[in-house]
């Protein structure tokens, strides 16, 4: 049975959550602050941790560099609406995905289970290649799959796991167009069902990151009706 370290000083999340995840099949180690459980996560260290930004003690942000320095575990980090920046240092701090409060179980446990899929095909690449990391290089970009690194023109752009998919999804044939529909199953799979504006407020908010490093960066090609497709310098 997988083990998640559930942390959050929200006791009806604590509870909530855990029952969601136990029906699911998985172990649940609940604690209310970052201390507590970083005391515990050292006797036994869970195989996923989901971590509450704002806590009492010690914050969920402390926590994850504290186990960044022992384990490179799946962390998933609850954040509240708005919250861009916290986002983005948890992202640099080495957090694998984030999910903004409030949040449905049904989003919690796929948003496990894609990173769970993504950390076994990960596992199963390297072993096969022998290789440390994948690098792709299109024009200016540059992208580290198992680092999940990617500069722009050698500057860093911090994105999410959805938006690194995508972004990956696209630049891998520049050129072709990718249907909203093949975004959406690069980004969710088939498990979950989204509509077609989820993929374009996650591709404006790629745009927006990209250009925040690069005002003129225009490689993501919208084609109405159609898709999106990455055009290579």
């Amino acid at each position: 049975m997988l083990r998640i370290g559930l942390v959050d000083d929200d006791r009806n999340i604590l509870t909530s959550v855990s029952m969601a995840l136990e029906a699911e099949g998985f172990g649940v180690e609940a604690h209310r602050d970052g201390q507590a459980a970083l005391e515990a996560f050292s006797r036994r260290m869970p195989d996923m941790g989901i971590l509450d930004i704002k806590m009492p003690r010690m914050d969920g942000m402390e926590l994850l560099q504290r186990l960044r320095q022992k384990t490179q575990m799946p962390v998933i980090l609850l954040t509240a609406r708005n919250e861009e920046l916290d986002e983005v240092m948890g992202l640099r701090l080495g957090a694998d995905d984030y999910v903004t409060k409030p949040f449905s179980h049904r989003l919690l446990v796929e948003r496990i289970r894609a990173l769970l899929r993504r950390q076994e095909i990960t596992a199963a690449t390297k072993n096969e290649s022998g290789a440390e990391h994948h690098v792709m290089t299109r024009g200016p970009l540059r992208m580290d799959s198992l680092r999940h690194n990617v500069t722009w023109r050698g500057r860093d752009v911090i994105l999410t796991a959805t938006g690194f998919r995508l972004l990956h999804a696209l630049a891998q044939r520049p050129g072709f167009v990718k249907s909203r529909d093949q975004l959406m199953e690069v980004a969710y799979g088939n498990q979950v069902y989204v509509d077609d504006r989820t993929i374009d407020s996650h591709i404006k908010r790629l745009r927006k990151k990209l250009r925040s490093v690069d005002p003129e960066f225009a490689a993501i090609e919208t084609l109405y009706g159609v898709g999106y497709r990455y055009n290579e310098d």
